[in-house]
């Protein structure tokens, strides 16, 4: 089967969580997580959870652990890059069954169109939950809008129908 044929199977109006991981956000300051909620609410999706946790390992994977069943996908924004704080990346390792490695791969690629070779401190990363999608992208509003609108949106109902086979 083609990938277009699979996509016409792709399922659309999914229930999807939006976590931020930041130590400064509040719910006014948290433009990429609005971004985010609004662009899959504009797809069609609905956003059943969603929270702004500080970048703490432990906050981290007990809510996906906790929100995940009742969703088809998370994303987390924020704690992808370089610094100490920033676990989002081995958080999601560590929960996932399996990885996306091209996910990665291809935001990088994306990310160094757009910003050059700083795409290259950006630990983007996604896979599979116990058969559901889990992302977790930079914080920065610019990289959140690439990562939806160039792979995550075209590809989430498509992924999670796959999923559910």
């Amino acid at each position: 089967m083609s990938v277009q044929e699979h996509k016409r199977h792709a399922r659309g109006n999914l229930k999807v969580g939006v976590i931020s991981a930041s130590d400064s956000r509040n719910p006014e300051t948290d433009d990429s997580g609005k971004l985010i909620r609004q662009m899959f609410e504009a797809a069609g999706h609905q956003v059943n959870y969603y929270e702004i946790l500080p970048d703490e390992p432990e906050k981290i994977s007990a809510s996906i652990a906790k929100n995940l069943p009742n969703l088809d996908a998370i994303v987390i924004n924020g704690g992808t890059g370089i610094t100490a704080r920033d676990r989002c990346t081995e958080v999601v390792k560590s929960l996932i069954d399996r990885e996306l490695e091209g996910f990665g791969e291809i935001f990088r690629m994306l990310s160094y169109q757009e910003i050059g070779s700083a795409a290259m401190m950006s630990r983007a990363i996604a896979g599979v939950r116990h058969g559901k999608f889990v992302a977790a992208i930079p914080g920065s509003p610019t990289a959140c809008k690439l990562a939806m609108e160039k792979l995550i949106l075209p590809e989430i109902g498509h992924i999670v129908s796959l999923l559910s086979q």
